[in-house]
């Protein structure tokens, strides 16, 4: 019986959706403007990088044809020429640009319903919000209140944090309450109590997520470590997880798929310290040996340092080079798949590092489907929903609300 592998590429946006003007974000591209930094030389790196952006493995499934569909041209160093595999672009409807919003349309349940969102002010959030989280949880207070790039909060308060115990709590345009503490001189198991705490406290304002926001190390050189934890509200319709799980299929979550899920539908959680190490947990699920997922199973994987690490810290340089790691791992991933084995890349929105401010932006994504005896194909452009529905049909579940397969 087939598996299916989604994998999802956070934020390889591939061109400004049709409602991106909507959100601010007409013109954005992030696949297209890293391309154009790195032809002129704007994406170069001591030690890193350089040169033009190097993706032949993508290219040869179809990334440079999907944004050509997206955009009517295909990035310079990519080809819109025909691959060999099926190729589209994927338009996202529901209402906001974030994670949540875009992994659960391409799992099949669209948000047609408006998130909660906190004021661009300082402070941003509701005083009475504040204090029931500091009475609950036993806080002196709270450091940020506001929106924030999270490293950089980080950087300015973190030493204020270890100094007085007060946790940095912060936001974004996203539906988010984020709070980062020092895992020694906090802990992180306190800090997972105030995050649960607070994700009972913003479900009348309909906040997407709280997210946990652990790092370490001494002043001036602080850093996230990978113990981050999601804490979502759970999707409001039945999921491609839930139906998979539901007949009896294994579900595997790679990455944070079990926390955008609110791990609801996934079976098995599958985790690393960086995209590098989860490429390889997607590859032992695929291939011979002890962590072989069954047939028929789904694996959803979450790539997310291409969002978190370059797209909102404006990292075009860094962008390229994590985009030409993963394209330099593909041929593995394919060389794993096995007969009737179907693999998707998408992604659930864009996160143009060439772009103002630090946030997502509203842009269509690549949907690049292959596995062994598959016809390529122009697939046009499609819904975020048809990934999920072609993934369903390709499992041999019954068909959805949302959605159509398109192979």
């Amino acid at each position: 019986m087939a598996r299916v592998a989604l994998v999802v590429l956070d934020s390889v946006g591939v061109g400004g959706a049709p409602d991106a003007a909507a959100f601010g974000d007409a013109g954005a591209d992030t696949l297209g403007h890293i391309a154009e930094a790195c032809a002129v030389g704007r994406g170069d790196r001591d030690g890193l990088r350089a040169g033009p952006l190097s993706l032949p493995n993508l290219d040869r499934l179809g990334l440079g044809a999907a944004a050509k569909l997206a955009t009517g041209r295909a990035p310079p160093g990519l080809s819109g020429d025909a691959p060999a595999a099926c190729f589209g672009a994927g338009v996202e409807s529901s209402r906001g640009k974030d994670t949540p919003s875009g992994h659960w349309e391409l799992a099949g349940a669209p948000v047609d319903f408006d998130w909660g969102y906190f004021p661009q002010t300082a402070p941003c959030f509701p005083p009475e919000l504040v204090a029931a989280l500091c009475a609950e949880c036993g806080l002196p207070g709270i450091l940020g209140d506001r929106h924030a790039s999270g490293t950089e909060i980080m950087a300015a308060l973190g030493a204020a944090h270890v100094e007085t115990g007060s946790p940095i709590c912060y936001t974004s345009v996203d539906s988010v309450f984020q709070i980062a503490a020092h895992e020694e001189a906090f802990g992180l198991a306190r800090l997972y109590a105030v995050c649960e705490a607070a994700r009972r406290l913003v479900d009348p304002l309909n906040i997407g997520r709280v997210i946990a926001r652990p790092f370490t190390g001494p002043p001036g050189a602080f850093r996230r470590t990978a113990n981050r934890r999601d804490y979502a509200i759970p999707p409001h319709l039945p999921t491609l997880c839930d139906r998979a799980r539901d007949a009896g299929r294994e579900v595997i979550g790679v990455g944070k798929i079990g926390d955008i899920f609110a791990h609801r539908g996934v079976s098995e959680t599958r985790k690393g310290p960086d995209d590098a190490a989860l490429v390889e947990r997607l590859v032992a699920a695929l291939a011979e040996g002890p962590e072989r997922a069954k047939d028929g199973a789904l694996i959803f994987v979450n790539l997310v340092e291409f969002d978190s690490l370059y797209g909102h810290r404006r990292d075009a340089p860094g962008y390229a080079a994590a985009l030409e790691r993963f394209d330099a791992a593909l041929p593995r991933i394919e060389a794993a798949l096995g007969p009737g084995d179907l693999l998707i890349l998408t992604a659930d929105h864009g996160n143009d590092p060439t772009w103002a401010g630090t946030d997502h932006t509203r842009e269509m994504v690549p949907i690049l489907c292959a596995g062994p005896g598959l016809a390529p194909r122009a697939l046009g452009r499609r819904r975020f929903a048809d990934v999920g529905e072609t993934a369903a049909a390709a499992l041999g579940l019954a068909r959805g609300e949302h959605g159509e397969s398109f192979l």
